[in-house]
Order: structure tokens, then C-alpha cells, then sequence
């Protein structure tokens, strides 16, 4: 497999190519289902890219669209072929959020909001180890190990010296005063985030106990968008057994201007590292 080929990205890509083909043929995602004896389920998770598509369903979905340009046809097959290829991610085993590394692997940037914990790019070691031991407490010391591994290998995207991620994060003050692990490791992570906060493609704010209620109270989420014009922005929201993508316009929308109005309630950049600062030296003490 190419080094540039992301399976995820291919999927989605050809997801949203086959909806076209289907909606320009007038049909109904139950219609196609029946005219090819599959579930409507099945039509709906190779829309979405959720689910692998074979090069057999891509020649059966263009026969019912009557697809006659085999050159668009042998492209969605290849589309195909390497969608099912893996991720770099796929080499640590089972990662309950691979269809979200995915995206994040190709993203152009990301605007997160996180309550609680500081997000997995900005985690150190120490803390990513300490955070998904105590989240996870039951899970094997290997797998937490590759839970571990798979962050950091992630962070690459902000260390990188051509096209790092754009990456904006908006924290609630809870999750600067969690105390995850002990003090001596809560005042290393909180220093790291003033130093990555000083990355010229890192923006981070913080929303102080003292500003009350905010738009983000509902929780955390993410806003992943793309270079590529063809592939629509994505709303990431994180769950315990599954996860939500949110990928239809108006959706997006109102994700995005509730995230402008936490980053206009929010401390300003020299603000939020000042108090990073102050709150890393309180767990000096």
C-alpha cells in the first residue's frame, strides 16, 4: 500500500461518490437494497464510510445506477481496492476509534473542546498512561500499552515539520484540575501544553469556573476538516460503546458556531497560558 493511501479517507470518498451515483438515479436506499436482496443497513454504512466496500458491491451498485463510463467505473473500483487496505494504526491492534485516526490522519485541522481531561495530542506519556489506566480499568496492561503507543504516534500530526494539523482546543478549567496520576505529573503535562501552546499552528483557550455556564456543557466534540474541497467537514463526538460522526451541513454548522462562542467566552491565548502557568506551579507546591 502507498504510504498516501489513507483506507478511511478512501472509504468515506467513495461513500459519498456512490450517494451521488444513487441520488442522481432517482432511487431510495431501500430501493437499492432490493433490487440487490441486502439490508438498507448495509447501503447506509458504505454511504457513510463506516463499513469496508468490496470491488463486487462497487460493480453491482454502478450496474443498478447504470453506470456506462467504465472509467469512472474501474476508478470506484480501485477506490475500493484500496479501502480495504490498512492503517498505520492497524498495527496495534484492535483501536476502538480507528475510523476516527483515520480522519484525523489526513485532517487539515481540528477544533476540540474538551471538559475534562486535556486532549490526546497534547497528553504526555505519563499522562496518557495514568489517564487511560484509570478510564480503563479493567483493560490488560498490553492493550493500555497500545492504547499508549497509538497517542503518541497520532502526535506525530503536531511535531511534523511539513503540514503539522491546525489544531485549536478550547479546555474547560476541570480538565487542568483533574488531578490525573500525581502532582509531579500534572505540573510536567501542564507545562507541556505552554510550551506546545507556543507552536505556531496550536491555539489554546480555557474557560475559567468563574465564566459560569457555556455552549459546552453538553460535553466534548471535535470539528475535523480536510484539504481536499471534495470531502465535507466531520463533527467528532466520543462515546462509551460507540461514537458519533456528524457530517451533514447543518449539523456542522451549529457544532462550528457553538465553538466560536466557547472561543469568545474563553481566556485569550496569552490569558489561557498565563493561567496554564499559574495552575502548573500550584502543583509544584
Amino acid at each position: 500500500m502507498a504510504s498516501n493511501v489513507n483506507p478511511t479517507v478512501r472509504r468515506r470518498r467513495l461513500g459519498q461518490e456512490l450517494r451521488r451515483l444513487r441520488e442522481q438515479k432517482g432511487m431510495t436506499a431501500e430501493e437499492v437494497a432490493e433490487r440487490l436482496l441486502v439490508s438498507q443497513s448495509k447501503i447506509s454504512r458504505l454511504e457513510n464510510g463506516r463499513r469496508s466496500i468490496s470491488q463486487r458491491d462497487v460493480r453491482d451498485l454502478c450496474g443498478v445506477y447504470d453506470v456506462e463510463d467504465q472509467r469512472m467505473v474501474d476508478s470506484l473500483m480501485e477506490m475500493a481496492k484500496d479501502s480495504r487496505q490498512q492503517g498505520w494504526w492497524h498495527a496495534f491492534g484492535d483501536v476502538p476509534y480507528s475510523v476516527y485516526i483515520g480522519l484525523e490522519t489526513d485532517a487539515a485541522s481540528l477544533r476540540v473542546y474538551d471538559p475534562q481531561v486535556i486532549p490526546g495530542l497534547l497528553q504526555t506519556r505519563p499522562y496518557a498512561e495514568a489517564l487511560i489506566t484509570g478510564a480503563l480499568p479493567e483493560t490488560a496492561s498490553s492493550d493500555i500499552d497500545n492504547r499508549v503507543q497509538v497517542r503518541l504516534r497520532r502526535q506525530e500530526r503536531i511535531t511534523a515539520l511539513e503540514n503539522p494539523l491546525r489544531l485549536w482546543t478550547v479546555l474547560d478549567e476541570a480538565a487542568l484540575r483533574r488531578l490525573v496520576g500525581n502532582k509531579l505529573l500534572m505540573r510536567e503535562q501542564l507545562e507541556s501544553l505552554v510550551e506546545q501552546s507556543q507552536l505556531p499552528h496550536v491555539t489554546v483557550q480555557v474557560i475559567p469556573f468563574e465564566m459560569g455556564a457555556h455552549p459546552g456543557l453538553n460535553g466534548q466534540y471535535a470539528i475535523l476538516e480536510f484539504p481536499d474541497a471534495a470531502d465535507s467537514s466531520v463533527v467528532y463526538i466520543e462515546g462509551v460503546t460507540s461514537d458519533l460522526y456528524l457530517e451533514k451541513a447543518q449539523d456542522v454548522q451549529k457544532y462550528s458556531v457553538m465553538y466560536e462562542h466557547l472561543r469568545a467566552q474563553a481566556l485569550n491565548v496569552e490569558q489561557s497560558r498565563q493561567f496554564i502557568a499559574d495552575l502548573a506551579k500550584e502543583y509544584a507546591r
